[in-house]
């Protein structure tokens, strides 16, 4: 007993020295009893030394929220509950809206804010994402701040300045002990759920360029302990192939996560 809960003890990265997450968004697909089955499901596949290696958070839709809460502090399970959104608004008359304290009731760890597809369909600007990174902080949860460039922007040389300017806009605010706390998801929108995920090179690319902002900001002290995700039809085949790059520590799996031996497959990449 004594080894097995050694083995599950979260270790850094020896690299990096920075703790690896992977992180499944399920986006708007299972209802509150299919996500239990997943996540016990998922459970099941994953091995002691799986935890060791890396945090594993899930991102349901609010609807699960509470009963994935439930079954995780009653069977004990080594997953981070996490948010695909919230509001910038701490409570008043947004009807349909969910508050960042109100998660934070829930116990979420993490919440994604800005991720590409509420940037294009609920026209999400840079200014809100900085306001939800900023009631994130202030309900003591971690935001994942999701960037990146689309094709056209790509072809045209753009993916730098458009990476920059997006950090720079949703943490350029903080203080250096929140800013060293954030993760930074690098998802190009040209391979979110196309099935054309980015080459290592450009991952690890990206995730420099991201890096590098927070050095600009508050010096490489800080940028060293900024975790920064991939995301993008991420599947078992070139997982590993991310997770091997020195700058990127960690996973935002889409389509992927919805399979419970897909996503544990994965992690164990």
């Amino acid at each position: 007993m004594a080894k097995e809960k050694h083995d599950m003890e979260l270790r850094p990265n020896p690299r990096t020295g920075r703790y690896r997450l992977i992180s499944a968004n399920w986006k708007m697909n299972l209802n509150h009893l299919e996500a239990i089955q997943a996540t016990q499901k998922l459970s099941f596949a994953l091995r002691p030394a799986d935890y060791s290696y890396t945090e594993i958070s899930i991102h349901p839709p609010f609807t699960d929220l509470r009963p994935l809460q439930l079954l995780i502090d009653s069977d004990r399970m080594r997953f981070s509950l996490g948010a695909q959104n919230c509001h910038f608004e701490p409570n008043g008359a947004y009807t349909g809206e969910v508050s960042a304290p109100m998660l934070s009731r829930l116990n979420v760890s993490y919440v994604i804010v800005g991720h590409s597809e509420r940037r294009q369909y609920f026209f999400e600007t840079d200014e809100v994402v900085r306001a939800k990174v900023e009631a994130v902080f202030r309900s003591q949860m971690t935001p994942i701040i999701c960037v990146g460039e689309s094709f056209d922007e790509r072809q045209r040389g753009e993916t730098e300045t458009k990476l920059r300017a997006q950090v720079d806009s949703a943490v350029s605010f903080l203080a250096p002990e929140l800013a060293e706390r954030c993760v930074v998801a690098y998802e190009p929108i040209w391979a979110i759920g196309s099935g054309v995920s980015a080459k290592a090179e450009d991952a690890q690319q990206g995730a420099v360029t991201i890096r590098t902002v927070f050095e600009s900001l508050w010096g490489k002290a800080v940028a060293s302990k900024v975790r920064i995700q991939y995301g993008g039809s991420v599947n078992p085949t070139n997982a590993a192939d991310f997770m091997q790059l020195d700058d990127v520590d960690g996973l935002l799996v889409g389509t992927a996560a919805l399979d419970p031996e897909s996503f544990a497959r994965i992690i164990q990449a």
